[in-house]
């Protein structure tokens, strides 16, 4: 073995962070389902402080086991210090990890931007995917990460709808067919997958995460024409929003889970399901927030949805364009606050993580 081997040995040994010779690993529950939430972290839903999450504690008198942030490539690093705070007050990170340029309040709709999927794809952004894997895998217990959620809706710039929306990419008579917008997305995922793994980074969490309806509702745009593979995912998730916006009609909490929950289960036989994000906004109707809560907790403990095995409630209150404001926040009314806090005190809701070490 000659000196320049030796030598290029020691710079690549050097060069990059040690992993953890093994990870803290957490268990699916077999009884119950893990609670969690993402608690109003500001405008990049990443300034996370143990003084938020210990205040929703307080406010709907249980822990946390799961807690969810936003992870944005404009930041161009791994986010250490949020995923220590989240860990140290003893809960699983949930990163949504976006491929999304500043400013995040003025994206949506608008296509794509920098971190096109293209330009990933191109090798553009290894630079930073390499180093954002390298902080990931200086974490000694597992986590999630949620790599451009809701993917089948119009409103990020990742969506299969700037990609060629449901054009057919070959044969035509193929089943299942490939379509042009769905497929760029899988491809881009299994890239981003492949090189976080390939510096190591093992011990992540690859959530799949899509809107429960898709918009819009084509045979193209359905969550299985995004699906990159058993390989590539650990477990199945969705967002499910009641009433959001001042002209949207009030809906029922079950009819918004039912069927996307079936979708999610062809996808995988197995593997686990999550509420990734889910809350509505108070409407101007009394107690109608409050039975929302108590009815879907109700529906998901009732073991009509085996599978779902967390569930994070998104926990904010926004201006929107119009002047209007969507209030999602738990105690948006004191209905609301106690038909949250009386359902989630189920022992079935689980307050803090299972771990196999």
């Amino acid at each position: 073995m000659n000196l320049f081997f030796l030598f290029f040995i020691f710079l690549l040994t050097t060069a990059l962070p040690a992993a953890p010779t093994t990870y803290e690993k957490l268990i699916v529950p077999e009884h119950g389902a893990y609670t969690g939430a993402y608690v109003d972290f500001g405008e990049g839903e990443d300034g996370v402080t143990l003084e938020a999450m210990e205040n929703f504690e307080t406010l709907v008198k249980k822990h946390q086991a799961l807690i969810g942030f936003g992870s944005f490539w404009a930041r161009q690093k791994f986010p250490t210090e949020q995923v220590n705070l989240v860990r140290s007050y003893g809960a699983v990170p949930l990163l949504y990890w976006s491929p999304w340029d500043a400013p995040f309040d003025n994206g949506q709709e608008h296509g794509p931007d920098k971190f096109a999927l293209d330009k990933i794809l191109s090798g553009k952004w290894d630079h930073y995917i390499d180093a954002w894997a390298d902080g990931a895998k200086a974490v000694p217990s597992q986590f999630f990460v949620a790599f451009g959620c809701e993917m089948n809706g119009t409103w990020f710039p990742w969506s299969g709808y700037f990609y060629g929306k449901g054009k057919i990419l070959g044969d035509k008579k193929a089943k299942p067919a490939l379509y042009a917008g769905p497929e760029k997305y899988k491809e881009a995922y299994r890239y981003v997958v492949d090189r976080v793994r390939a510096r190591g980074a093992t011990n992540i969490l690859w959530v799949f995460h899509v809107n429960n309806y898709s918009y819009p509702n084509g045979t193209w745009n359905l969550a299985a024409a995004y699906y990159p593979g058993a390989n590539y995912v650990d477990w199945l998730a969705m967002s499910l929003y009641g009433k959001q916006f001042a002209k949207e009609d009030w809906d029922l909490f079950e009819p918004l889970l039912e069927w996307p929950y079936k979708e999610l289960c062809n996808l995988d036989p197995n593997k686990p399901i999550m509420l990734a994000e889910w809350g509505v906004a108070e409407p101007h109707e009394s107690e109608l927030k409050g039975k929302w809560f108590r009815d879907a907790f109700l529906a998901m403990t009732e073991k009509k949805y085996p599978r779902l095995k967390a569930a994070i409630v998104w926990h904010e209150r926004w201006e929107n364009a119009d002047g209007t404001f969507s209030n999602l926040r738990i105690n948006s009314s004191q209905s609301s606050l106690k038909g949250y806090q009386e359902g989630v005190a189920s022992p079935y809701w689980l307050d803090r993580p299972i771990w196999k070490k």
